[in-house]
C-alpha cells in the first residue's frame, strides 16, 4: 500500500499391506536398467474478507518531472498492480507466486462465462482461455527440468500403454502437473482434470491445457461451492465414464464413492499421493467399502523422501519470503510435526539462522528431532514466544483458537500439510475479530486489543498456494504416478484385490534411475561374487521392502 501526505514523495515498492513380489521377479527386471526396456515389459513385470474502501488523497509532487514519471504507472482497476501488497479480493489470481497473471480485470465467475478454444470445444471451465499462450511457455519451462518424465513419454508413446484409459484427476494444476497430464495423453489416456486446492491453480496453465484439448475445470480462488462443482463436472459427463482415478487428498475419490457408486465400482484403480488421501483409502479398506485396488504413492520412497523432504525444504522458504518478506535469522519458529515434510522445513529454517523447536506425538520422530538439534516441546508451552507457527502433521486442530489467542503480535501462522484442517481457521471468523487482506493469500486477523496474527493462504497448503515448487522433484513424483497408473490399468484382474498397495521396490528404483543422468551420476555395479554374498540380483531390487531409507 502507499501512504501519501503533504510533501511526501511517492515511492513504488515491489512490494499397509506391502505387496509381495513373486520369486522370479528379479529375472523379469534384470534388463530394466538397459535403454531398450519398454514400458509394456516393465508393467508386465510388476506384481505388485471485506475489501477496503479506497481513500482518495491529493498527491503533491516535488516537480513536474516527478509527476510525469508517476503518470506512466497504471492506476486504474483492472490493470496490474505494481505493489505486491495490494490485492483486490481473496479470489484475485495475481499472486507473487503460484500464478503470474492478474484477474482483477474480470471478476465474473468462470461458471457464468461461455468460452471456446481454437478447436471449437467448450468442455472446460477456466478463468480465461486467452492466457493459453502464456501457459504454454510455463509448461515448456517446466519440461526442461522434468527430463525423466519426458524420457518416459518418448519411450512409451509408441506402445500407448494407457490406450482406452479414461483418467479423472484431482491435483494441483501447475506447470509441472500439466507435464504429467500431457504425458498421460501421449500414452493414450483421455483425461478430465480439476484442482485439489482452491488457491494453487495457475490460470494460464489451465488455459493451455484447455486449449490443447484437456477438459479442465479449475481456476485460482474458487469458492468451496465452485470446488465441488468442478469435481462433479469432471466426473459427470454424458457418454464418458472414468475407469482410473488420480487423486491428491482424496476429495475426488470421496465424491465418486458417495455420488456415483456405480462408476466407482467399475474403476480399475486409484492412485493417491497424499497423506490425507491415503488415510481415507485405508479407512475405506478397513470398513470393507473399498471395491477397487488402490496404489499408495505417498509412502513410496521416491515420493516421501524426495517430494516431501527436499521439495518442502526449499518451498517453505519461498512461500514465506514471497508473502511476508520476513527475515529468518534469529526468529523463533515452532514446526508442528517432524515427518519428512517437517524435517525439510526445520532443516531450511535452521540453515538461515532461525531458532527452531518441534512438536511431535511420535517418540521416534521426537528422538530424531532431538538428535538433529531441535528442542521438542508442547505448543502451549512456547506459543507466546513464537514468531512463526508452521503445521505439517496431516491432522486436524493442531493450532486451536486457544493457541491463536495466546500468540504475540505479528506472529506468522501457516500450514505445510495437504489439508486445511490443521489450523482452526473457522474459529477466527467471529464478530470480535477483524480480517484485513493485505496481499494475495495474506490476511491480518486483528484482535480487539490491536494484536495482529498473520495468516497465510487461509490455512491451506503454503507452498503451492503462495509460491512455486521445484520442477525436478515433481518430476520424480509425476513419473511414479504415471507408472502406477500404467501398472494398475494393465494388470490382470487377479493381480490386485480390493485393497491398498504400496509400490514395488523395483518401481521406486526405476524412477530413481531415470533421474540420475541429470547429475551425470554413475552407479557402481555388483560383481557376481558380491551379488552372491549379499543374496541380491545384480539389477536389483537392492533393498528389502521393510528397509527404511
Amino acid at each position: 500500500m502507499t501512504d501519501c501526505g503533504g510533501d511526501l514523495k511517492l515511492e513504488v515498492k515491489q512490494a499397509s499391506k506391502e505387496f509381495k513380489e513373486s520369486e522370479n521377479v528379479a529375472e523379469k527386471y534384470s534388463a530394466m536398467t538397459g535403454t531398450n526396456m519398454n514400458v509394456g515389459e516393465l508393467s508386465a513385470a510388476f506384481t505388485a474478507v471485506p475489501t477496503h474502501k479506497s481513500m482518495k488523497k491529493q498527491i503533491q509532487f516535488a516537480n513536474q518531472e516527478e509527476k510525469q514519471e508517476f503518470s506512466k504507472f497504471p492506476t486504474k482497476t483492472g490493470r496490474r498492480s505494481l505493489s505486491r501488497s495490494i490485492s483486490q479480493s481473496s479470489t484475485d489470481s495475481y499472486s507473487s507466486a503460484a500464478s503470474y497473471t492478474d484477474s482483477s480485470d474480470d471478476e465474473t465467475s468462470p461458471r457464468e462465462k461461455s468460452q471456446v478454444n481454437s478447436k471449437g470445444s467448450s468442455d472446460f471451465c477456466i478463468k480465461n482461455i486467452k492466457q493459453a499462450e502464456f501457459g504454454r511457455r510455463e509448461i515448456e519451462i517446466a519440461e526442461q527440468d522434468m527430463s525423466a518424465l519426458i524420457s518416459l513419454r518418448k519411450r512409451a508413446q509408441g506402445e500407448k500403454p494407457l490406450a482406452g484409459a479414461k483418467v479423472v484427476g484431482c491435483t494441483h494444476i501447475t506447470a509441472q502437473t500439466a507435464v504429467l497430464i500431457e504425458t498421460l495423453v501421449a500414452l493414450g489416456a483421455q483425461c478430465r482434470w480439476t484442482a485439489c486446492n482452491i488457491y494453487s491453480t495457475q490460470n494460464e496453465v489451465a488455459a493451455a491445457l484447455a486449449e490443447s484439448g484437456v477438459s479442465v475445470f479449475a481456476w485460482k480462488g474458487e469458492s468451496e461451492d465452485d470446488f465441488w462443482w468442478c469435481i462433479d463436472r469432471c466426473v459427470n459427463m454424458e457418454g464418458w465414464q472414468a475407469n482410473m482415478i488420480l487423486d491428491d487428498g482424496g476429495d475426488l475419490t470421496h465424491w465418486v464413492y458417495k455420488k456415483y457408486p456405480s462408476v466407482f465400482k467399475k474403476v480399475r484403480g486409484i492412485v493417491e499421493e497424499s497423506v490425507t488421501g491415503v488415510h481415507r483409502l485405508y479407512q475405506l479398506s478397513k470398513a470393507g467399502k473399498l471395491c477397487v485396488p488402490a496404489m499408495n504413492v505417498n509412502d513410496s520412497v521416491t515420493k516421501q523422501k524426495f517430494d516431501n523432504l527436499y521439495c518442502c525444504r526449499e518451498s517453505i522458504l519461498d512461500g514465506l519470503k514471497r508473502t511476508t518478506d520476513v527475515m529468518f535469522g534469529g526468529k523463533q519458529v515452532v514446526v508442528c510435526g517432524y515427518g519428512e515434510v517437517g524435517k525439510g522445513c526445520c532443516s531450511a529454517l535452521k540453515a538461515l539462522g532461525a531458532i527452531v523447536c518441534v512438536t511431535e506425538i511420535d517418540p521416534i520422530c521426537a528422538l530424531q528431532a532431538c538428535m538433529d538439534g531441535f528442542r521438542v516441546v508442547k505448543l502451549n508451552e512456547v506459543v507466546r514466544q513464537m514468531d512463526m507457527v508452521i503445521t505439517c502433521t496431516g491432522n486436524k486442530n493442531v493450532v486451536t483458537r486457544e493457541h491463536l489467542d495466546r500468540m504475540k503480535n505479528g506472529c506468522i501462522v501457516c500450514n505445510m500439510g495437504h489439508s486445511n484442517t490443521e489450523i482452526d481457521v473457522a474459529s477466527l471468523r467471529t464478530p470480535e475479530l477483524t480480517w484485513e487482506r493485505v496481499r494475495s493469500q495474506v490476511d491480518h486477523v486483528i484482535w480487539p486489543d490491536g494484536k495482529r496474527v498473520i495468516l497465510l493462504a487461509e490455512g491451506r497448503l503454503l507452498n503451492l498456494s503462495c509460491s512455486t515448487v521445484p520442477s525436478f522433484v515433481l518430476s520424480i513424483t509425476a513419473t511414479t504416478q504415471a507408472l502406477a497408473l500404467i501398472e494398475l490399468y494393465n494388470a490382470p484382474e487377479s493381480r490386485y484385490k480390493q485393497d491398498v498397495y504400496l509400490l514395488p521396490k523395483k518401481m521406486d528404483e526405476y524412477v530413481a534411475s531415470l533421474h540420475l543422468p541429470n547429475f551425470d551420476a554413475h552407479l557402481t555395479e555388483l560383481s557376481d561374487e558380491q551379488a552372491k554374498y549379499m543374496g541380491l540380483n545384480k539389477n536389483g531390487p537392492f533393498k528389502p521392502n521393510y528397509y527404511r531409507y
